[in-house]
């Protein structure tokens, strides 16, 4: 069972403020996907077999040819700003 304290400490930890509504709101949602999950345990899934896709699917390899082999030239003729032959980028904090 989910409590209000539950949903505040997910809330919390997502770095979230929520009203006292929401979080009566979020504790009967969340409560209530749990019981859908208890739901779904109680399905017998012994003669399933397990998969990973639910359409049957080929993996096609092709061997890796190059058909036409760019020079930095031309590739740097892309860059809005090149430094030393590599794309210049802004800096990430």
């Amino acid at each position: 069972m989910i409590t209000i304290k539950d949903v505040e400490h997910v809330a919390k930890l997502a770095r979230l403020e929520l009203t006292d509504e929401e979080k009566e709101l979020y504790t009967k949602q969340l409560g209530d996907v749990l019981k859908y999950v208890d739901q779904m345990n109680e399905v017998d899934t012994s003669n399933v077999k397990p998969m990973t896709q639910v359409i049957d699917f080929v993996n096609v390899m092709r061997e890796d040819k190059v058909v036409y082999e760019q020079t930095r030239e031309e590739l740097m003729a892309n860059a809005p700003e090149e430094e030393n032959g590599f794309f210049k980028v802004p800096k990430i904090n």
